[in-house]
Formats: C-alpha cells, sequence, structure tokens
C-alpha cells in the first residue's frame, strides 16, 4: 500500500436518520428584509420550501399567483377560514393573509422544513397550534433611518402606505421578545448565515429526530 493511501482517511455514507420537519418562521416590520432573507434561504438549502400564503390583497407588480401568493377575493378566503383550512390567518392594512394547512402539515411529515414570511399575528398562532414544530427568527433593521430608506427605496407602495408601515413598526418591533432568535440586519450576507446556522442547530434538535433512537439501537447492536 502507498504512503497516500495509508494517508487517506476512509470516508463513511451518512447514515439516514427519520426527522419530522420543522416551521422556520421569520418575521420583521415591512422594509426590515424578512423576504429577501427568506429568499437567500430558499436557494441555499433545497430541504426548505415556502410556504405560499393566501390573501386578498391585489398582486403587486412581477408578482405571480401561487409562487408568491395565492391570490384570492374576500369570499373565497372567509370560506377558507370557515371549513379550518387555514393553520394561521392576520389582517394586514386592511387586507387579510393566511396559510393554508394541508401542504404544510404534509411537508413536514415528510421531514421538509417550512419556510415563513409572515408577521407576529401569524408567529402567535402557528406556535400555539404547533408549538413542538416551530423555529421563530425575529429581523431587525440596523436602524430606523435605514429601515424609511428601504421602504422608500423598493418602490413597491405609495408614499401614504409607507407612512403607515413606518408608523406600524414600533408596534411589530414590541414583539421581538416573543421569538426565539433575533437577527439585526445590517448586512444581507451576515445575516442569510446566521439564519441558515439557526436551522443547522434546530434540526439537531433530539426531539425532532424520530429516527435516533433506531438508528442508536442498531449502533450499539453492531458495536
Amino acid at each position: 500500500m502507498s504512503k497516500n493511501a495509508e494517508e487517506k482517511p476512509s470516508g463513511a455514507a451518512e447514515p439516514h436518520i427519520a426527522r419530522r420537519g420543522l416551521l422556520y418562521i421569520v418575521s420583521s416590520p415591512s422594509g426590515a428584509g424578512k423576504t429577501t432573507l427568506a429568499r437567500r434561504v430558499l436557494e441555499a438549502d433545497a430541504n426548505v420550501e415556502m410556504s405560499v400564503s393566501v390573501t386578498t390583497r391585489a398582486p403587486r407588480p412581477g408578482e405571480q399567483n401561487g409562487v408568491d401568493y395565492h391570490f384570492v377575493d374576500h369570499a373565497a378566503f372567509e370560506r377558507m377560514k370557515e371549513r379550518d383550512e387555514l393553520l394561521e390567518w392576520a389582517r394586514v392594512f386592511d387586507n387579510y393573509y393566511g396559510t393554508p394547512r394541508a401542504p404544510v402539515e404534509a411537508a413536514i411529515r415528510s421531514g421538509k422544513d417550512v419556510l415563513f414570511d409572515i408577521d407576529w399575528q401569524g408567529a402567535q398562532q402557528l406556535s400555539e397550534k404547533m408549538p413542538g414544530d416551530v423555529v421563530r427568527v425575529f429581523v431587525l433593521p440596523p436602524s430606523g433611518h435605514v429601515l424609511e430608506e428601504r421602504l422608500k427605496t423598493r418602490a413597491q407602495d405609495p408614499p401614504d402606505i409607507v407612512a403607515k408601515r413606518m408608523a406600524a413598526a414600533s408596534s411589530e418591533i414590541s414583539h421581538w421578545p416573543e421569538y426565539d432568535y433575533v437577527i439585526v440586519n445590517a448586512h444581507v450576507e451576515t445575516s442569510v448565515a446566521s439564519a441558515l446556522a439557526i436551522l443547522t442547530a434546530e434540526r439537531l434538535k433530539r426531539g425532532r429526530l424520530l429516527g435516533l433512537s433506531e438508528f442508536v439501537r442498531t449502533l450499539q447492536v453492531a458495536l
């Protein structure tokens, strides 16, 4: 055997341990960067899928039905509420938003993680209904000035809506103690790295590794 062969470490296949998926909630006041952060997490990790909310608001330029949101009228939204088809719902700036129940429950049973870009009201409802499955991350802006500049720069809302969002920001930020983790989003790359580190740590929690006991028993038999 050559010297190089002797020094080469022997690799081992990654064992498959069945895991229950988690609900990864990202919240923030409008303009703090939660949507950008959520998109980057999705791009970086193939085992995360986005929860597509239902909303009664009109699509913004570039948004696609079924991709960004499921756009419905108020009557359809009310029917979903009455049939208990929503895990959570909230009214935000005269429009309604909600999370369809069926696709979320199917995903976490299969071991997929579901990412939520929702506000504190939705986070509270999900935490009440599925407390063992949620991981809550609150995103803060580095300053009030930066938050206002971000809202103006994205140019998706008229000035009166920007003013409403700024007025609501302080109230929204007051809910940060209800979350498990807080990220101050001064630099996107640093914030993305933090969000991914949180995801990695939460996946390793013993309670989510449903197949761990069987794996350990098999390991002990082989020793």
